[in-house]
């Protein structure tokens, strides 16, 4: 909006001269200024006086005509003025008086000279000025302020809009629904395929309105005299006024969404090779459930673990089993020692560990594991460790066992860490402390890393680069930085009981099984919940594992299956790592409800062992 300025610019001229005349100046333009319309009587000026609470303090401005209500301290300065007093409240009437003519002789004195006479002559430069502009006018060089276009103006409220916006007006209003025209149903004399038979007849009386291809039934007529009036043609026109006079003119923005679309592109199976498919090879000699197996670091042997108290070795490409040692309890755990210049195995049986020197492979290693393992001087202060160690004699040793570790509870789990040296053992006990140890062979001594344990311990891992350790219970997984001491992450599962876990070669990531069928990938970077919680199993996981060179990582389970999946992970932290299960391998039968209690890769090779309920040692490439 554009303020006017309506003040008077009439100049210093008595008031007087307009008071016969409608207007009261001129303006900038030299328009006429108008006075306020009064059309007050004297009974309207009586009746404002007796109603108008403010009549006492509103005045009429004599420049402009309007009424203007006089605020507080205006009315107090009009009070102040007539009883007599000064109009500024601040002004002291009492001052002390200032002598301008004092004794001291003064280089400018004050002087009472009269004013000089041009200060009431008008000024001669400013008749000149006048009269220029008076000329300029005249002449047509100075020419009045064009007037403002007082047309409304028009423009489209759409103009801006992007055009490809579905948002667009235009693209939002939907025209009126046009009548089809008539067809060849709707003749008196239809062709006959058009008419209905009994049953199309029956079918079409049965549908709803809405669902009826034809409102009417096509009828035939001898002639065109013998066409009735149309019964509903009133109803018809109704509707058809309804459709056009109701129907809301706005496209409604329906989202329509195809299923195939919202379940994610993954890519085919087939190129994601090289993956385990098909069974080759079966390791039968087990007389009951093979609970463990472990492959050598060059991959060239096997050694399983079972209930029969055997742990026996076996060459991977012939599933020739080359040595078998009796130990004293069913075998819970096998693991061999990641290191390839060392040549042992760990084997847990009840309360004891035995590390055994198979034998097998290179000689030159197996001499200098044995000479390792023999150079070892008793430290001079010898320290009460939890664990007692001693080394195997007589026929033990024959049989390849080098050291014999007791413990004092029952092992369920074995594992080394990837420099080989050290070695970790779970027993689970949910009232002791010592749930979990760590032993360092090179020394002999034992460690208990923890003071207490929080639940039950299922198993733990060895980061395979940091110096971290991930300790699985059954619903979480602690992260422990082994040389600050301190928990540094506690990973939430989601599932009732973790069985198993195992680390991604690069160690940013960790997957899971559990006993309520679900496999949990974790990213650690990510979140401390699962990244991805795979539902593929019908029972119970039993093991987990990853590959260490090729993007796989397998889970074997109560349902007798090995489930291969692709699991890509970026080297781009932005990019998220790829999950693709890519095949089910069967071939372990179901024993006593359970079906696959282990799976581990072959080192180099894409190929997945697994080991069943059912004594048999299987491998998939």
């Amino acid at each position: 909006m554009i303020f006017r300025d309506i003040r008077n610019t009439v100049g210093n001229i008595p008031m007087e001269w307009y008071k016969d005349y409608p207007h009261i100046g001129y303006d900038l333009d030299g328009k006429k200024i108008f006075k306020p319309i009064r059309n007050k009587d004297e009974l309207d000026e009586f009746l404002d006086k007796m109603e108008n609470p403010d009549y006492w303090r509103t005045v009429q401005d004599k420049m402009t005509g309007a009424d203007i209500r006089l605020s507080d301290e205006q009315v107090d300065l009009v009070h102040r003025l007539q009883e007599g007093k000064f109009g500024d409240v601040n002004f002291n009437e009492y001052e002390p008086a200032i002598d301008f003519f004092s004794n001291e002789v003064m280089i400018h004195p004050v002087t009472n000279r009269p004013q000089d006479k041009r200060s009431f002559i008008p000024s001669l430069i400013e008749k000149e000025k006048v009269g220029k502009l008076v000329h300029a006018i005249k002449m047509g060089w100075i020419k009045p302020r064009r007037p403002k276009e007082t047309t409304p103006q028009y423009y489209d409220l759409w103009a801006k809009e992007d055009p490809n916006s579905i948002l667009g007006r235009h693209k939002m209003h939907v025209p009126a629904p046009k009548l089809k025209l008539p067809g060849h149903e709707e003749s008196y004399n239809p062709p006959p395929e058009y008419l209905m038979s009994e049953e199309e007849r029956l079918a079409w009386e049965q549908q709803d309105p809405e669902d009826r291809k034809l409102s009417f039934l096509p009828q035939k007529f001898a002639c065109l005299r013998a066409v009735p009036a149309y019964s509903r043609f009133i109803h018809e026109r109704f509707e058809r006024c309804l459709d056009l006079y109701l129907c809301p003119r706005q496209r409604k923005m329906r989202v329509n969404v195809n299923p195939e679309d919202l379940i994610p592109k993954l890519p085919k199976p087939k190129d994601l090779q090289p993956f385990p498919t098909t069974q080759s090879l079966v390791y039968r000699g087990h007389s009951s459930l093979v609970r463990s197996i472990s492959t050598s670091p060059s991959g060239q042997w096997l050694v399983s673990g079972s209930d029969d108290c055997t742990v026996r070795f076996w060459e991977v490409s012939t599933a020739r089993c080359l040595k078998t040692v009796e130990v004293g309890g069913a075998v819970k755990g096998v693991a061999w020692n990641p290191n390839p210049s060392i040549c042992l195995v760990a084997i847990s049986y009840d309360d004891t560990v035995v590390l055994l020197n198979p034998g097998l492979g290179d000689r030159l290693v197996s001499t200098a594991t044995d000479q390792l393992i023999s150079s070892y001087e008793e430290p001079e202060e010898v320290k009460e460790q939890p664990v007692q160690w001693t080394v195997a004699e007589g026929e033990g040793h024959e049989q390849g066992h080098r050291l014999i570790l007791k413990h004092p509870k029952a092992v369920r789990q074995v594992t080394w860490h990837g420099k080989g040296d050290y070695l970790a053992c779970v027993m689970p006990d949910n009232g002791s402390s010592l749930q979990v140890v760590i032993h360092q062979v090179s020394k002999r001594r034992t460690q208990n890393p923890f003071r207490k344990n929080k639940g039950l311990v299922q198993c733990v891992s060895f980061h395979p680069i940091r110096p971290y350790f991930f300790v699985a219970t059954q619903r979480y997984v602690r992260v422990y930085n082994l040389i600050k001491q301190e928990l540094t992450k506690k990973l939430m599962a989601n599932c009732k009981w973790i069985s198993s876990m195992a680390t991604h070669p690069g160690g940013d990531n960790v997957i899971c099984g559990s006993y309520d069928c679900r496999l949990a990938w974790f990213d650690l970077d990510l979140s401390t919940k699962p990244y991805k919680v795979l539902r593929h199993h019908k029972k119970a996981l039993r093991s987990v594992a990853y590959h260490r060179h090729y993007p796989l990582f397998a889970s074997g389970s109560d349902d007798g299956s090995v489930i291969v999946c692709h699991g890509m992970v970026y080297n781009d932290l932005l990019q998220n790592p790829l999950i693709v299960p890519v095949k089910v391998l069967k071939g372990h039968t179901i024993t006593h409800d359970l079906g696959v209690l282990d799976v581990t890769f072959h080192p180099t090779q894409p190929w997945v062992f697994s080991s069943g309920a059912d004594g048999t040692v299987r491998l998939f490439t």
